[in-house]
């Protein structure tokens, strides 16, 4: 079989996927010293002119390479990245340190944070789960720019995705102190209207929330199962009170 090649740059390697008007695919830079992978998102009809505009928005992306037309098609072209999706790192049941939790909820909020000024067309797509992506052992969650078109996004959606990774990464436990507890609690309310917000939050709560955990490491087994327990309490009562 020919090798297809995209402006006669970009080797296809695989199509990931393909819907009306749209489609991506893995590739490699043939030009690149490295030969490094990119995803190409390719666009036509409508979406060629929705997406347009928005793919011109993106100079502070370190990912996004570029755009052309090729005969009736848009394509853009995003730096690949390795590692998993989240879901396959944290799930219930999975055995995570509260410093590995707390460590990975700064990266996830800080990639949202840094598409503040981003379209939500483009920054919504890029928070769903395929797309967040975990290499444990090199410690680093990256965004997979694989930008499918989603109707009616905008920065509220874009905080809603946020926290529903966030809430991956956090996931209630009974070894959460009630500051963390709390933290999720103010997540689930959605008063965050953007990602400025939302990460203003996290590093208003986050210092309470590590300080709580190092304190939990203090106690023995029996004091910090009764301390759980308190909290638990004391926050099941601010809940009512709140009602």
């Amino acid at each position: 079989m020919d090798t297809l090649l995209v402006r006669e740059r970009y080797k296809l390697v695989r199509v990931l996927e393909t819907r009306e008007n749209y489609a991506c695919a893995e590739a490699v830079d043939i030009l690149d010293r490295e030969k490094r992978s990119c995803l190409l998102n390719i666009y036509e009809g409508p979406l060629l002119r929705a997406f347009l505009p928005c793919f011109d928005r993106l100079s502070a992306c370190p990912e996004f390479q570029g755009m052309f037309l090729e005969g009736e098609s848009l394509v853009t072209v995003f730096d690949d990245c390795g590692g998993v999706p989240i879901d396959q790192v944290f799930y219930r049941g999975d055995r995570h340190s509260w410093q590995t939790r707390l460590d990975y909820a700064e990266k996830l909020l800080y990639l949202a944070l840094s598409m503040a000024d981003f379209p939500p067309e483009v920054s919504c797509a890029a928070l769903l789960s395929e797309n967040v992506r975990v290499d444990e052992k090199s410690n680093t969650l990256r965004l997979r720019f694989r930008v499918v078109p989603m109707e009616g996004m905008n920065e509220r959606e874009m905080v809603y995705l946020a926290t529903d990774q966030v809430r991956k990464i956090l996931l209630p436990r009974f070894a959460s102190p009630r500051e963390e507890l709390e933290f999720l609690d103010e997540l689930e309310q959605g008063l965050c209207r953007n990602a400025v917000q939302l990460y203003g939050l996290w590093r208003e709560q986050e210092g309470r929330i590590r300080a709580a955990y190092e304190a939990l490491d203090k106690k023995n087994f029996f004091r910090r199962w009764c301390a759980l327990l308190w909290g638990r309490a004391k926050r099941r009562a601010a809940r009512r009170k709140r009602r």
